[in-house]
């Protein structure tokens, strides 16, 4: 009789377990699977409120009106039906994750990267900027090029048009406009032609 009612613990036990096991996962499937429904509905409401922008956008004519008006070649009507599309999409994943809460981490996640591109960005945009600019200040200073003067520089020849703090403007004898870094002209040999 003992060993009936060992196994019947151990069963119960194990029933018991399983029983606890779904409870905590259950409301996560569910969670998931609201979570997968939504964005499924989300895609859908944006491709047919894409289209119907598309539609009253091209019924309109506005790509005809642009093109008209400016003369260039626009596809305002995909655009801004692109625009309603990804909208939607965009609140159907904030809603999904909202469902999973998870919003917050990954807005936090979204926010460092953001910040983190603006700043490779503003690097690197600044990584030619500054020693241009200090070039510039340079040629300046030494007052080393004048406007309207020739000047030869790595097989390039032409007449200097405008010196600015980072560029100079040179016109070669075919009339070809040619911007030069002024970092670039403290580098190189510079030929002043007479």
């Amino acid at each position: 009789m003992a060993d009936i009612g060992t196994i019947n613990e151990s069963l119960l036990t194990s029933t018991d377990r399983t029983a606890y096991l779904y409870s905590k996962v259950q409301p996560i499937f569910t969670e998931i699977v609201v979570a997968v429904i939504i964005l499924l509905i989300g895609l859908i409401i944006g491709k047919i409120l894409g289209r119907v922008v598309q539609k009253l956008l091209n019924s309109l004519e506005l790509n005809k009106l642009i093109r008209k008006s400016t003369g260039m070649r626009v596809r305002i009507e995909e655009f801004f039906a692109k625009i309603t599309s990804y909208f939607i999409f965009f609140i159907a994943i904030i809603m999904a994750l909202d469902v999973l809460n998870l919003t917050s981490s990954i807005i936090y996640i979204v926010s460092i990267m953001i910040i983190a591109i603006i700043v490779i960005s503003i690097a690197i945009s600044i990584k030619d900027f500054i020693p241009n600019m200090i070039a510039g200040l340079y040629i300046h200073k030494k007052n080393m090029f004048k406007e309207g003067k020739k000047i030869k520089i790595d097989g390039l020849e032409g007449t200097i048009e405008q010196i600015n703090l980072t560029e100079i403007k040179l016109i070669t004898k075919k009339g070809d406009i040619v911007f030069i870094p002024n970092s670039l002209l403290t580098k190189k040999e510079v030929v002043v032609k007479k």
